[in-house]
């Protein structure tokens, strides 16, 4: 029982030792499905409201604007965890970016003569694009750090 015990800790051991840190195709998969499934159903929902064109204009925008700077906030944080230089304008600016996102988002269906499940619709879709985009960057660079470390 024991030397059972022992093998399976030696197995576990070497798998660790055997682990890159490459995302799995599944992983990335969903990544990208999730991304997607955010992205189009938000753009179906303002597809098929009764919002003015302006209206529809302004929450589309807040997406584009949305999913840009998530992916600048990762891009930022990823580029100095490996040491490359970010100047700490873009940083800032980055970040200052996904919180103004955010809060127009918010500001906006606070505001918007809409059905309380309607708000919650475009607030849950957005969230899970920008949380989507974020997986799908660090998944990028992740695969790029490791092929990159890998030809050397």
């Amino acid at each position: 029982m024991e030397n059972s015990v022992f093998n399976d800790k030696s197995e576990n051991k070497k798998k660790a030792q055997e682990f890159t840190g490459r995302p799995t195709a599944a992983f990335v998969s969903a990544a990208w499905i999730a991304v997607l499934i955010g992205m189009v159903s938000y753009c179906i929902g303002l597809w098929n409201t009764n919002m003015l064109l302006n209206e529809k204009g302004y929450y589309f925008t807040i997406l584009l604007f949305g999913l840009f700077s998530v992916v600048s906030v990762q891009k930022s944080v990823r580029d100095r965890q490996e040491g490359i230089q970010v100047t700490e304008m873009y940083y800032g600016i980055s970040w200052f970016t996904t919180i103004a996102s955010v809060t127009l988002l918010i500001i906006g269906l606070w505001n918007a003569d809409l059905a309380l499940s309607e708000k919650g619709f475009y607030a849950m879709s957005f969230t899970l694009s920008l949380f989507a985009a974020v997986a799908v960057q660090k998944n990028t660079r992740d695969i790029q750090f490791l092929d990159a470390k890998e030809s050397e």
